[in-house]
């Protein structure tokens, strides 16, 4: 029988079951009072949606979803009952919440921490994880810290989810040897449905066992799968499809950028551009979006996460990016914003970011 251990104290899961734990806050309270619910058989949770793309909602998950997301992932991976596992992930949202189920289901020791950036700074260097699911911006404040650095590789299998890593991010991991996956999913389809095995720039996703993935007649992902209330979900994200079992990920259909007639895939062009911001301003979030003109639809402008705002960097930017992009795809203008809106779960909300300043 698993465990659940925080900050030195070990909870069986039949102390959690009867609501038997001692530490006393409110990450722990929210984070055992779910798995209380779990562990007593509660059938339905009520969970929100990001609110990256949209307006966040509520939406009802069924416990068998959540056990069929739990299985698949296990069977995929090949995890042993009895593993370790660390959840560092917002567990009021459902990528956190799925850590939880999965160590329960798994009969797992299940090593808690709140989700700051940095999760691995309160373990030591001994300490071996067989799973664990971090956001993008949590792996690369490990990566920049010495000892956080040296303990990823610690980590048997790291899931990588919740927004799309960077292109500098997955040649950090690849360099540093990690055994890591990007995942493909969202709360509809209560966790990831797919997962590629970060060893390239190019990201290959494979699907769960019992998954089917096709497309539509604008090349949008449509997805069935066992953990989705839907018989078939279709989503907004353009995908080439390589077969009935992998795809390569585009783009948001909503972030497509109609600039001139040209259409601009907005990941697909931050892929590009990180090499680029970072000698200038450093390890620095940014997206891109359309903006309305005139003369263009809508013209690319470069939203980035930083307090400076000298016009010679901009300037600097700016040439380096004319004499490096197509045209069409160059930001047009940079609006600088010492933080960006965030959703809970830690993604960047591009529409209310732009709107500061649109």
């Amino acid at each position: 029988m698993g465990s659940f251990i925080y900050n030195n104290q070990n909870y069986t899961f039949e102390q959690i079951k009867t609501g038997n734990w001692f530490v006393k806050d409110e990450y722990i309270d929210q984070t055992l009072a779910f798995c209380q619910d779990w562990l007593n058989g509660k059938e339905e949770f009520e969970l929100q949606t990001s609110g990256s793309t949209g307006t966040p909602k509520k939406i009802t998950i069924s416990r068998s979803q959540m056990e069929v997301s739990a299985s698949a992932t296990q069977s995929f991976f090949k995890i042993e009952l009895g593993s370790k596992i660390l959840v560092c992930l917002n567990t009021q949202m459902i990528g956190g919440k799925m850590m939880l189920v999965r160590g329960m289901n798994w009969d797992a020791d299940i090593y808690l921490t709140p989700p700051e950036m940095n999760p691995l700074q309160n373990f030591d260097k001994a300490q071996k994880f067989d799973f664990c699911a971090m956001v993008p911006l949590q792996v690369e404040a490990c990566l920049a810290d010495k000892d956080a650095r040296e303990k990823l590789p610690n980590i048997k299998i790291l899931i990588i989810g919740g927004a799309p890593s960077s292109a500098d991010l997955i040649d950090r991991i690849i360099q540093s040897e990690i055994n890591a996956y990007q995942t493909y999913g969202m709360t509809e389809t209560v966790s990831h449905v797919a997962l590629a095995k970060i060893e390239g720039i190019e990201l290959v996703y494979r699907i769960l066992p019992d998954v089917s993935i096709g497309t539509d007649h604008e090349n949008r992902l449509w997805v069935e799968a066992p953990m989705a209330k839907e018989k078939r979900l279709q989503t907004n994200d353009l995908v080439q499809l390589i077969d009935m079992h992998s795809f390569k990920w585009i783009g948001r259909a909503d972030f497509t950028i109609n600039s001139g007639g040209i259409k601009i895939q907005a990941e697909s062009l931050e892929a590009q551009l990180g090499k680029y911001i970072n000698p200038i301003y450093g390890d620095v979030s940014f997206f891109v979006i359309g903006q309305r003109d005139q003369k263009l639809g809508e013209k690319v402008v470069l939203f980035v996460e930083t307090s400076s705002k000298e016009e010679k960097k901009a300037q600097e930017l700016l040439t380096e990016l004319k004499g490096k992009l197509q045209k069409y795809h160059c930001p047009k203008n940079i609006y600088f914003l010492p933080e960006f809106v965030k959703t809970d779960s830690g993604k960047i909300n591009r529409t209310k970011t732009s709107q500061i300043c649109f």
